[in-house]
C-alpha cells in the first residue's frame, strides 16, 4: 500500500468511527507518566465520560478535575503543554497510539469510537521529559537560531515598497511558513537523537523543521541576504548531509509542509554553494 493509499485508508476509517461514536460512552486513556527530569516512568490509565467532538485535551482537563486513576486510586494531575488548541503553536505534541501529531486536533471519536476503548498517551521520545506528557522543545528553536531563520531589516525607517513575489513563489513560501516547530517531524526522524545534549547541539542533526525555514528565508527577497551564512551553517556537522533521506518527516507532518523537497533544495543550493567558494577561492 502507497503513502497515497495508507492517507486515504486511516481517513476513511476515521470517519467510519464518526460515525459509530456515541456521546456519554467511556473511554480508557492510558498515559505514560513522569514526575520530572530523570525519574521513572509509569502507566496509568483512566476512564473518562466523553462527549461527541471531545478531543484528547478536553479529555485532559476531564482527568485534571478528578486525578483518579481507573482501578480507583488517587492521584496527581496530568502535565501537558498546549496553547491555541487549533493546531496553531505546536505546543500540545505528543505520540498517540503510537503516533507523533497534535493532541488539539485528535478527536476521540475517531481513534476511540466505542464505549472501552483505550487511547495512548507518551510524550515525545526526542525531547527531555519536563513532567508527564510535557517536553523540553528547546532544540528546535536553537536551530532556528543557528540557521538565523528571520528576515534582517535595516533600521526602522521606511524602505519603500518591498519586492513583489509571483503567486508561485507565494504559495511556496507560504506553505514552508505554516512550520510551527511542533517537532513531530523530529520525532519521526531515525536522524534526530535525543542522545545529543546542550553541547552537541552544534553538531547533531538539525532536522528537516530547521533546514526547510532556511529555505523559506534563502527565498525571500530580503532574507536571501544571509542565505551564504545559512548555507554555511547546513554544510556543516549535523547539516543537511546527515539527512537519511527516510522521509518519515513529510508523513507525519500536520501541516502537509514539503519537507523533502526543502531538503533537496537546500542541498542543491549547498553543491552550488561549494562550487561557487571554490572557483572563487573562498
Amino acid at each position: 500500500m502507497s503513502d497515497a493509499q495508507a492517507h486515504l485508508h486511516d481517513a476513511e476509517q476515521r470517519r467510519q468511527n464518526r460515525q459509530v461514536a456515541v456521546a456519554g460512552r467511556h473511554v480508557i486513556i492510558k498515559i505514560k507518566r513522569c514526575d520530572g527530569p530523570g525519574k521513572p516512568s509509569r502507566w496509568e490509565s483512566f476512564k473518562v465520560q466523553t462527549e461527541v467532538g471531545s478531543n484528547v485535551i478536553s479529555c485532559l482537563k476531564s482527568i485534571a478535575a478528578d486525578p483518579v486513576t481507573a482501578d480507583g486510586q488517587k492521584t496527581t494531575p496530568v502535565v501537558w503543554d498546549s496553547g491555541c488548541l487549533e493546531e496553531v503553536c505546536g505546543a500540545c505534541t505528543m505520540v498517540i497510539n503510537g503516533r507523533v501529531r497534535q493532541s488539539c486536533s485528535c478527536l476521540i471519536d475517531e481513534y476511540a469510537p466505542r464505549e472501552g476503548d483505550t487511547l495512548t498517551l507518551e510524550p515525545m521520545s526526542k525531547f527531555p521529559v519536563i513532567r508527564d506528557l510535557w517536553v523540553d522543545r528547546e532544540r528546535m528553536f536553537d536551530a532556528l537560531k543557528r540557521v538565523q531563520a528571520w528576515v534582517p531589516i535595516d533600521g526602522t525607517y521606511n524602505l519603500g515598497a518591498g519586492p513583489k513575489e509571483s503567486p508561485e513563489q507565494q504559495q511556496t513560501r507560504y506553505d514552508l511558513s505554516e512550520c510551527m516547530t511542533c517537532g513531530c517531524c523530529l520525532e519521526a526522524c531515525p536522524q534526530f537523537s535525543i542522545e545529543a545534549d546542550e553541547k552537541s547541539w552544534d553538531s547533531a542533526f538539525i532536522g528537516a523543521q530547521a533546514i526547510s525555514q532556511a529555505r523559506l528565508f534563502n527565498e525571500h527577497e530580503t532574507g536571501k541576504r544571509l542565505k551564504g551564512e545559512r548555507i554555511d551553517t547546513l554544510m556543516g556537522a549535523g547539516g543537511v548531509s546527515d539527512c537519511g533521506n527516510a522521509q518519515n518527516c513529510v508523513k507525519v507532518c500536520p501541516k502537509g509542509i514539503p519537507l523533502t523537497e526543502s531538503i533537496a533544495a537546500v542541498g542543491r543550493s549547498a553543491t552550488l554553494h561549494a562550487v561557487t567558494r571554490f572557483f572563487r577561492g573562498k
